[in-house]
């Protein structure tokens, strides 16, 4: 692949959860972006690590919530679809996370997404742990 920036292997993502990787946006803001799996070509999506409704990481550093192919925001639990990042229920109904594009070759992850670049393996270093107040449990 002459384009891309490798971020994981196919096999480093896991069936459910998530593989959370930091990138830089085109403005130089640091972004957490999570790799799922989907069952539609090419086998894997990226994501915002965000909650579309409230300021939530899907993924706090031990994998994302999932359940027959939809994230689960930790906080209110709203589902989002693995593969479209659509969600129809909960808080955030009726919007969609923002993508980041890969592209699967040879077994391998790669960033295609011009309005991001790779920066590390794993989430945004923090002070003070998450930010959640989630009363629910996985």
């Amino acid at each position: 692949m002459d384009d891309g920036t490798r971020i994981a292997s196919v096999d480093d993502v896991p069936a459910t959860g998530s593989y959370l990787f930091t990138a830089e946006d085109a403005f130089t803001n640091e972004r957490e972006v999570i790799l799922v799996r989907c069952e539609e070509d090419p086998g894997v999506e990226a994501w915002v690590n965000n909650c579309t409704h409230e300021d939530q990481r899907l993924d706090r550093g031990s994998g994302a919530a999932m359940r027959d192919g939809q994230i689960i925001c930790p906080r209110h639990g709203s589902m989002f679809d693995a593969c479209s990042g659509a969600c129809d229920n909960g808080e955030a109904a009726g919007t969609t996370l923002p993508d980041v594009d890969v592209a699967v070759e040879d077994g391998n992850v790669h960033l295609v997404d011009d309005s991001y670049s790779y920066l590390h393996e794993g989430g945004i270093e923090r002070d003070g742990g998450p930010s959640s107040s989630s009363h629910i449990g996985f």
